[in-house]
């Protein structure tokens, strides 16, 4: 989507409002990782999971996440490779290291909904970045025994390594440490998601963070959110703006940038593909 003369006037108006806030408050979906190329179909699924299109007939690495394996040894086969190739592998076009130096120097806040650690990889300092959704790098129990969530590079590692046929070898199925139960991805997908104690630790930042704020001229800048969990970032930026004389609220999303009347003069809505728009401010 190329950037029109109404886009550009609206990036110039943000690019003042960066510069001027006093603190800047970013909420990023999945749009904003499509944007960096972490794309679940196309040339990067063919690259990694032609024979597991071959052999199972999804035609995407979303679909893949829900298909019915038969065996642990089969779902974790493609899981070890899905994480590693959204998680683990270096993807990013630039569009995080964009957004990284046009925040770096500011008093920043990021809530994210996004799985794949792209922010700490670009730079973000991970006291300020709250993972309301989990980690593709984090393990935990499947029942939940515990509420603690375990690394999993080496193990991912390992079962790419070792697999064949599109199985993992039987002893490398992870276990839950405690009950022996098999391990999950630390993902909110039900109520067995663990809170761990870094969670927490980031939740209470976040909610220290806009309280801190509170009445300054805050930007809100909402990058790539879609309608399937906007409770979590879209509707509070939408009501702290409200609430805030002095907020801006921002809305970067290709093709659905909105904002309700109620803030509408006090909301930049950009349409065009985030990726380009960064470069642009940047």
């Amino acid at each position: 989507m190329s950037i029109t003369r109404d886009d550009s006037a609206a990036i110039e108006q943000l690019k003042k409002v960066i510069e001027t806030a006093d603190a800047i408050v970013i909420g990023a979906g999945a749009g904003l990782s499509t944007a960096a190329g972490f794309t679940y179909s196309g040339e990067r699924f063919e690259r990694f999971f032609s024979d597991h299109e071959a052999k199972y007939g999804f035609h995407d690495m979303y679909t893949g996440g829900f298909f019915p394996f038969e065996t642990q040894e089969e779902m974790w086969a493609y899981w070890s490779r899905f994480i590693w190739c959204n998680r683990y592998m270096d993807i990013d076009n630039g569009t995080y290291k964009a957004l990284f130096e046009l925040v770096k120097d500011k008093d920043y806040f990021v809530i994210t909904t996004n799985v794949d650690h792209q922010f700490q990889k670009a730079g973000f300092d991970k006291s300020r970045l709250f993972y309301t959704q989990g980690d593709y790098g984090l393990f935990q129990c499947s029942e939940p025994c515990h509420d603690q969530t375990y690394d999993n590079k080496t193990q991912v590692k390992d079962m790419i390594e070792f697999q064949e046929d599109m199985k993992i070898p039987s002893d490398l199925i992870p276990k839950c440490p405690k009950c022996g139960k098999p391990m999950t991805m630390n993902l909110r997908s039900d109520d067995k998601f663990v809170e761990d104690e870094g969670w927490h630790k980031a939740a209470e930042r976040y909610d220290d963070f806009l309280k801190t704020h509170n009445g300054q001229h805050i930007l809100f800048l909402e990058l790539g959110v879609g309608y399937n969990t906007p409770v979590i970032i879209k509707y509070p930026f939408w009501k702290m703006t409200a609430q805030n004389p002095k907020a801006t609220y921002a809305c970067l999303n290709y093709g659905e940038a909105y904002a309700p009347d109620e803030i509408a003069e006090k909301s930049i809505l950009i349409n065009g593909d985030i990726h380009e728009v960064l470069s642009k401010i940047k």
